[in-house]
């Protein structure tokens, strides 16, 4: 019988030991019950400034929040813990239930902190921690035209950051002497400073909020004063340990769940984790050791005996624009530390680097404005240095002996999961790991921050990992270097192409690969002379073949939209060739069962009623599934559907590396579910925003915003340019989210490539695209007029006509289903 498990609090790291629980406990040994204060699943904090790009909360969801489909995790939202009574082993909740539990943890996170000055509770006084926060910010936002953030760290940057975002002329009010006193020292803190006064943003540093008067003028120590019209606190955080502290948990002088290397409280089988946690005399406020902490408890839950025994507390991150690094000893407290400091003011770059007496040990450093050494020096702290301190500012591989090599096997080089580099080596070289997200899967390096990400490249190519561009033996260049051979050269048969510039007669990988190629530059139908015999199994009979060895039928049907007469054109058909109907999840019916003899007479009477392929059988696009939008939906806010059946009908037909998958999603709520999606479609009040790189399949991703609240012919323009990029450089069988994660720069690049036309191509990619719609003609409509084409739908070349003997069916749910020569028949009792 499983025991119970209650988790208080649903955060990063919350989630984090829910997930860590659940990947251990292969036999179900724990029940867990989350409590969650907010009424929404766990989603990423981290990178809540992102929020205001979209203002989509669903962008920020953690992969797996729902817990849909596990039955032992039970997930209460908007129903926090408000008592804890450690005898009877019990929890109330808001709601007033009580739970028992056999364990419990506290991973009730941090508050933000709000000092206690006069008028602090004043309306338009906000604080920065949560969606929530966010959501009345951008509110009173509409109503003013400046706003001031009390705290200069971290927080309080992306606070200001948020602030600008929304158009408000914006000011920062930090007590200590520089911005992110706590991450970089003088010297950084001078640059950082000048970096985010150039974007418009005034800093005050060195004073502090006395008092608020009402209409928000600010008192300041100085004598001076601010006028604003909003403010947001953040100044810090707090541990929010009351819950514990009034159940009688020890608690630290200064706040703080006290805990033991376990990760245990004071009281029997209950634990604290994250930043509610202090460990050895220490809250840390990362998610990184809260990450660790979550580890330690599940292993101990399930019997094992890891220990908490510090963390890691450097730092990268991005503010304003401004690449910020800190790690390891950052501002020179061991005694006698030497410092090392490049400071280029003109390019915008402070580098330092703390080192041992003796310059022969790395003990952190600070890096503002460029970071990119901050994955190689990052895990050498503590150790020997590897090579001359100015060859570590230089960057990796500037001098010798620095590198990768220069890293001990037992280096972390992702310290948000704590993988080492011989971890990392291991699944390259043992488990068969041969790139980036391969690594990502097996060792979870690579999926918190993304710091480590350039690392994992240098220790594929150290462990010899060859990353090959050829398409296979015959052709020496990649897919995207043939296509632009085609593009370029005019080439429009195989064997042209393979005799100028490939060897031998191909295989098959390279043959459809240059069907798709000579189909994506509208070459001539797929099934037309030389062409027709590189298709694969699907594309030479243009239906997917089934196990039984017959094939589907599946119809366009733009955005999911038909009438009650096409309804009925397809049940007719499905009833007199006997087929199996399933309705699929992207909005189209699918028929099954059909033999290659009957798919001629079941698709003439199809397009003869205005049907057309479907498409389901090439590597093109597939469907652009909708929500029914405003026409229908009180929440919808555009006509979600009517741009669906526009987008499908604009891009159908059009050949790729991989599949095509879209959605348009009326409003927020995603019922269309765009964001699982190649390319995914969510309506705003004021437009329209795109989002790429996202599939479901064996390693579901949601996609990312590309753009926001563009207008229709916006969106069309840089869908076009997004769909003819990806079909230009795209490796073979290679889905969208591997291309962008793929890419160098990544998303980033992307957006450059396609929303701000960074390399020119823009009008190229559009007019490649208008000419793909222009050319576009109907596969199936072209072999029913066609003797030729259709001469090759026979089950027997030498025997037209005649049915293949081998195929049986029988009846299930009162539709045929096939009967599989050779495995036996399983019957329910």
């Amino acid at each position: 019988m499983s025991r119970t498990l209650v988790v208080v609090g649903n955060g990063m790291v919350g989630h984090r030991l829910v997930q860590a629980v659940r990947e251990r406990d292969l036999t179900g040994a724990w029940r867990i019950v989350v409590l969650a204060e907010e009424p929404r699943p766990a989603y990423d904090r981290v990178a809540l400034s992102s929020y205001v790009d979209s203002w989509d909360e669903l962008a920020l969801r953690l992969p797996g929040a729902e817990f849909d489909g596990d039955e032992q995790v039970e997930l209460c939202l908007g129903d926090p813990a408000t008592a804890l009574d450690t005898v009877a082993r019990t929890v109330i909740t808001a709601s007033g239930r009580v739970l028992a539990y056999d364990a419990l943890v506290l991973a009730t996170g941090s508050a933000p902190f709000v000092p206690p000055v006069p008028g602090h509770d004043l309306p338009g006084c906000f604080v920065y921690r949560t969606i929530a926060d966010l959501d009345e910010i951008r509110a009173a936002a509409k109503d003013v035209g400046s706003g001031v953030v009390v705290g200069g760290g971290l927080l309080g940057l992306e606070a200001a950051n948020v602030l600008r975002g929304l158009g408000l002329t914006t000011a920062v009010v930090e007590l200590a002497p520089r911005l992110m006193p706590v991450q970089v020292d003088e010297g950084g803190g001078a640059l950082l400073r000048r970096q985010i006064e150039s974007l418009g943003i005034t800093v005050h540093c060195g004073v502090s909020v006395q008092s608020v008067e009402p209409g928000l003028r600010l008192a300041l120590s100085d004598g001076g004063a601010l006028e604003t019209g909003l403010l947001v606190f953040s100044a810090g955080i707090r541990p929010r340990d009351q819950l514990a502290r009034t159940a009688g948990l020890g608690v630290g002088q200064r706040g703080g769940i006290v805990v033991d290397s376990s990760c245990r409280t004071t009281a029997s089988d209950v634990y604290a984790i994250g930043e509610c946690a202090l460990a050895g005399g220490q809250v840390y406020g990362l998610v990184g050791p809260g990450y660790a902490m979550a580890e330690v408890v599940a292993d101990r839950l399930l019997g094992g005996a890891a220990e908490f025994t510090g963390a890691d507390t450097a730092t990268k991150l991005k503010l304003l624009g401004v690449d910020v690094a800190s790690f390891g000893d950052a501002h020179a407290t061991a005694a006698n530390a030497l410092e090392v400091v490049h400071s280029d003011p003109v390019s915008g770059r402070y580098q330092k680097l703390v080192i041992s007496d003796d310059a022969s040990t790395l003990l952190g450093g600070v890096l503002v404005g460029d970071a990119s050494a901050y994955a190689l020096l990052r895990p050498l702290v503590g150790r020997p240095l590897p090579g001359e301190p100015g060859a570590l500012l230089a960057g990796p591989g500037a001098g010798a002996g620095v590198g990768i090599s220069a890293m001990p096997d037992d280096a972390q080089v992702c310290s948000c999961h704590a993988v080492t580099k011989a971890q990392i080596r291991c699944a390259i070289t043992e488990s068969g790991c041969a790139d980036v997200p391969a690594l990502k899967s097996c060792t979870k390096a690579g999926t918190g921050c993304g710091s480590c990400v350039p690392m994992l490249k240098q220790l594929l190519t150290a462990c010899g990992v060859e990353q090959s561009t050829a398409l296979c033996e015959h052709f020496s260049h990649s897919r995207a270097e043939l296509f632009e051979i085609v593009r370029a050269t005019g080439v429009r048969t195989f064997s042209e192409l393979v005799g100028k510039h490939g060897t031998g007669r191909g295989c098959d990988i390279c043959k459809p690969v240059v069907a798709s190629i000579l189909a994506s530059l509208g070459s001539r139908h797929v099934l037309d002379g030389e062409q027709a015999t590189l298709q694969d199994t699907n594309d030479h009979f243009l239906a997917n073949i089934q196990r039984n060895g017959t094939y589907s039928v599946v119809p366009r049907i733009p955005g999911g939209e038909i009438t009650p007469a096409k309804l009925l054109v397809i049940a007719e058909v499905a009833r007199d060739f006997d087929l199996y109907t399933k309705i699929t999840g992207g909005q189209r019916i699918d028929l099954f069962g059909a033999t290659v003899d009957q798919l001629p007479l079941i698709w003439r009477r199809l397009v003869d009623a205005g049907f057309e392929s479907g498409h389901a059988y090439g590597k093109a696009l597939r469907t652009v599934k909708s929500c029914v939008g405003q026409t229908w939906c009180r929440y919808g806010v555009q006509d979600s559907v009517g741009l669906a059946v526009e987008l499908e009908l604009r891009y159908r037909g059009l050949r790729s590396p991989h599949k095509i998958k879209a959605g348009v999603s009326g409003c927020a709520r995603e019922c269309a579910e765009a964001r699982s999606k190649d390319f995914g479609v969510i309506a705003t009040e004021e437009g329209w925003n795109l989002y790429v790189g996202g599939n479901g399949g064996f390693t579901p991703r949601h996609a990312d915003l590309l753009v926001s609240d563009v207008d229709r012919e916006t969106l069309i323009r840089l869908i076009d340019r997004f769909l003819m990029f990806y079909v230009r450089t795209a490796d073979r069988l290679q889905r969208t989210a591997g291309w962008i994660e793929a890419m160098d720069g990544g998303l980033d690049h992307l957006r450059a490539v396609v929303v701000e036309d960074s390399l020119g191509i823009g009008a190229e990619l559009e007019t490649a695209m208008a000419q793909h719609v222009e050319g576009y003609a109907d596969e199936w409509r072209g072999v029913l007029e066609d003797e030729e084409k259709l001469s090759r739908f026979a089950s027997f070349v030498n025997a037209p006509g005649t049915p293949d003997p081998s195929i049986s069916f029988r009846s299930e749910r009162g539709q045929p289903v096939p009967v599989l020569l050779g495995i036996p028949e399983v019957t329910a009792p």
